[in-house]
């Protein structure tokens, strides 16, 4: 779990990155997951956009996806969910205590 100041840590880190993954029509599912934990695993913080035309809730859409790749939720605003997993071959990120 993260604390405040890690999320507002990563927050600031995350503000200059573009999305990496977008969630569409076809919604949430297993590929989706698995190309997220892959990406994660290297970067360690990401973003995902949920475009215009999905029917989902983003903040629903971070907290599955959060959920289902054993990532934290750093932030949902707008369409755009920010994820954060410490890398365990990658470690770039130190987060602060």
């Amino acid at each position: 779990m993260l604390t405040g100041k890690q999320k507002r840590h990563l927050r600031a880190l995350a503000h200059h990155l573009n999305p990496i993954f977008q969630v569409g029509k076809a919604g949430m599912n297993e590929n989706l997951i698995r190309h997220i934990e892959e990406a994660i695993e290297v970067r360690e913080l990401i973003k995902v956009n949920v475009l215009n035309n999905s029917t989902e809730d983003p903040k629903e859409v971070g907290e599955w996806v959060a959920a289902e790749s054993g990532s934290e939720l750093v932030q949902v605003i707008g369409k755009t969910i920010v994820l954060y997993k410490e890398s365990k071959d990658h470690k770039t990120i130190e987060l602060p205590k």
